[in-house]
């Protein structure tokens, strides 16, 4: 075994592995400009799965997960990656891409939310990884986001991956030792205020916008059916690790109500039925339910396949049976078929929504990251000012008037309860009311409220080497055509607030008057609940949006 030491401009770490890295390791400059004030811009970025390779070898075999050579493979391992493979990423490209994002992007955002796997897998049985060597990666990519985003004073919201432990997905209650490393990787992410938390579990909060917006970093790993060191959250076990960190979830969504803040849940694995243990999920949705009039939405990562789907009333009824339906887009499309028609009459309380991005790693398909867009509409003034502005205490006042006057109880059918079986499950507990309300910022166009994102990602990437340098294109935007320039009433406006800079379009969509584009095939208005259960339905009736959504889902590759 030989030691190599991977050398940055901020430190020097040396780690002991099995081959030397054929590729620069990811770069900082040693030149660390302090901070300025920090003007909102309604926007942030939401990358995940980055997943960097040391070991990987431009010219290898994708058999070999592209660690060594096979003259009789004919499509060998690219400079920047190769797509539609097995392979994780090289170097290369997650330093292009954070290169890409600091120069085109950190003058535009507000904050980010990177949502875990920043080592490569554990796919190669000739070169397994170490424990040492995830800590590592861990550590060079905080080091490149601190670099890139810190340093301008853009908040930045990890979350722990299931291949970012060793061994993968297997993850035991804290304290425990990865959560006293992954405590100093992350501690200029961390606020002190929330290590406590962190040690105990791998989870914190913090304000991303002082005394507005928050993100709560959930630890998808005691809530996910591969981790067989956890017990999945019975109600019988309360101090099963899942357990402490609903509880924790559900004071931390009390304390932010209490102070009408807005929130968004980010994590790592994305809640479903199908990757949750039950009880878990149970208290998941519920939570998500209950407390609608404070969160905005949920951001994941981890399939790498970029879509959204619902936390639903249903899911907690125990008076339904719910079926898995074949592949995730089948299985997408059936759950959107079941959703109550006329939209009007729907009971909006009943949804939350969460948003699945996909990956950096061209593992298997190509490299992605998102920019969402958000309402900042009354606001002005400086990031650090904005919790002293007239606007948000006026909005915050109104917030706590109508508070008093939507909660609800629900009244679930629950005839399985009287069993002696079913009696202490979770779904037999949810007694508190519901905290809902149709003016919400989840539930219409307000203040924070999400109004739309454009997807970025790199389509040519096995056309690029070190003589052809790549480049992120717009793969869609889920805005309306008309909202990517001003109207006539603000066209005379000098600073105009594109909801995606002009720079970063395609040519064609640079000037205004294009009537139509293959770019903005949902044309939403918002990302609100309604907003998403209308594209939902929609999704089910229209073919060609249909296919264009399942294209978008596997960005050219094969449906899984």
């Amino acid at each position: 075994m030989r030691t190599r030491c991977l050398i940055f401009t901020l430190g020097l770490c040396c780690v002991a592995s099995l081959a030397a890295p054929t590729q620069i390791v990811l770069g900082t400059s040693s030149v660390e400009p302090q901070p300025v004030p920090r003007k909102l811009h309604g926007r942030f970025l939401h990358i995940t799965d980055i997943h960097p390779d040391p070991f990987y070898e431009p010219g290898a075999s994708r058999a070999s997960a592209c660690h060594r050579p096979n003259l009789k493979d004919n499509s060998p391992a690219g400079y920047y990656g190769a797509p539609y493979g097995w392979c994780d990423s090289p170097f290369s490209l997650t330093n292009f891409t954070l290169d890409f994002l600091d120069e085109h992007w950190t003058s535009e955002i507000d904050f980010v939310i990177w949502t875990g796997d920043n080592a490569r897998h554990d796919n190669d049985h000739d070169m397994p990884r170490t424990l040492d060597e995830i800590y590592d990666l861990n550590r060079a990519v905080a080091k490149k986001m601190e670099h890139v985003f810190l340093r301008k004073g853009i908040p930045v919201v990890p979350s722990l991956g299931n291949n970012d432990i060793s061994p993968h997905d297997r993850l035991s209650a804290g304290p425990n030792k990865i959560f006293e490393e992954f405590s100093s990787i992350w501690s200029a992410f961390i606020p002190p205020t929330s290590s406590a938390s962190f040690n105990q579990g791998g989870y914190f909060s913090t304000e991303i916008i002082p005394d507005a917006v928050a993100a709560i970093s959930v630890n998808t790993l005691y809530f996910y059916t591969k981790n067989h060191a956890v017990k999945g959250c019975r109600y019988a076990d309360p101090k099963d690790p899942g357990n402490i960190h609903l509880d924790w979830l559900e004071e931390q969504l009390e304390g932010f109500r209490s102070r009408q803040m807005q929130v968004w849940i980010t994590g790592h694995v994305p809640p479903s039925e199908a990757k949750y243990f039950p009880e878990c999920y149970y208290r998941f949705v519920e939570l998500n339910l209950r407390f609608q009039d404070t969160i905005l939405g949920n951001l994941y990562g981890h399939l790498n396949v970029d879509h959204f789907s619902f936390l639903d009333a249903d899911d907690i009824d125990m008076s339904l049976k719910t079926s898995l339906k074949g592949t995730l887009f089948k299985t997408l499309i059936a759950d959107f078929s079941e959703i109550p028609e006329p939209l009007e009459e729907t009971h909006y309380d009943n949804y939350a929504v969460v948003n699945i991005n996909a990956a950096i790693v061209p593992n298997p398909y190509i490299p992605s990251f998102r920019i969402f867009t958000y309402n900042t509409t009354g606001l002005s003034g400086f990031v650090e000012d904005i919790g002293s502005d007239p606007y948000l205490q006026t909005t915050k006042a109104t917030q706590r008037r109508r508070a008093l006057n939507h909660e609800q109880v629900r009244a679930f059918k629950k005839p399985k309860c009287e069993r002696k079986k079913s009696r202490n499950t979770w779904r037999c507990q949810f007694h508190k009311p519901w905290h809902t309300d149709s003016e919400s910022p989840s539930r219409r166009n307000s203040l924070w409220s999400p109004l739309g994102f454009a997807q970025f990602y790199m389509p040519r990437l096995a056309e690029f080497d070190q003589t052809h340098d790549p480049e992120f294109e717009l793969e869609y935007t889920t805005f309306p055509l008309s909202s990517l320039h001003p109207d006539e009433e603000a066209q005379n406006i000098t600073n105009h607030q594109y909801v995606i800079p002009l720079r970063l379009l395609p040519e064609e969509l640079r000037q205004p008057g294009a009537v139509e584009s293959e770019y903005t095939p949902y044309e939403l208005n918002d990302l609100t609940i309604p907003s998403w259960l209308d594209l939902a339905t929609r999704l089910t009736k229209d073919k060609e949006l249909r296919s264009r959504f399942k294209e978008f889902m596997y960005m050219g590759g094969a449906e899984e």
